[in-house]
């Protein structure tokens, strides 16, 4: 079964320097229709303008996980941790027992786009941890696994039993994703539009997949898409 949540129908807000998209209730937006699926607890699309950004603020017992499709993004941690984070490099922090971050858009021209994910974690607590990877060469045209249990295959080793894979399709291109019994996804069309199951969807789209054994999708357009495989 596959069920899509459209971009339009998001929560949303606009501060100023801040344009965001709430695919889960988030801050000011609610609806009891969307608190999360499964693990995924966050889903936003942020788009940052120019030297804007989050002051220095808290988190603690999540899973962070920060994808950059435009601009560029300076990130700073109470563990030590940062760097700026640009196209086809990813970011994650598992804020543990507790950490505090800034999260800046590093330019002062240009504006600054991503998704910022959040993930329930096995277990409260534990040392807060910071990583970011550069995967822009393997992400073209193949499911790359981003974020997994057991760092398998050079992926982050998150607090969760998830796998987060990442893909630019070209127009026609099909990929596809098996799931094991039990298990369920959420496909996030971050750019372009791809076709699964027959259902269309288009960028700021997500959907939720349950009881399914593979799911395979095709590109309507160049698209950028991000898969979960989740408990």
């Amino acid at each position: 079964m596959i069920t899509i949540r459209k971009g339009v129908d998001r929560g949303k807000a606009n501060y100023g320097w801040l344009d965001t998209r709430h695919t889960f209730s988030f801050a000011n937006y609610y609806h009891p229709d969307h608190m999360g699926y499964r693990a995924l607890r966050v889903m936003n699309e942020d788009r940052i303008t120019p030297g804007g950004g989050f002051p220095t603020h808290p988190h603690e017992s999540m899973e962070i996980i920060t994808y950059v499709l435009e601009g560029s993004l300076a990130h700073k941690d109470s563990t030590g941790g940062g760097g700026v984070i640009t196209p086809g490099m990813v970011q994650y922090m598992s804020a543990g027992s507790g950490v505090s971050h800034s999260e800046f858009n590093a330019s002062k021209s240009e504006p600054l786009h991503l998704y910022q994910i959040w993930l329930l974690p096995n277990e409260r607590g534990g040392a807060p941890r910071y990583e970011e990877r550069q995967v822009a060469d393997t992400v073209n045209g193949a499911l790359t696994l981003i974020a997994s249990p057991d760092g398998r295959d050079g992926s982050f080793a998150i607090r969760q039993d998830a796998s987060l894979y990442a893909a630019k399709v070209a127009e026609g291109e099909t990929l596809s994703h098996d799931f094991a019994d039990g298990r369920y996804g959420w496909l996030q069309v971050a750019k372009g539009g791809v076709e699964i199951g027959g259902l269309m969807m288009q960028a700021g789209d997500g959907a939720k997949i349950a009881e399914e054994e593979a799911v395979s999708f095709r590109a309507l357009a160049d698209s950028e898409i991000l898969l979960f495989d989740l408990p």
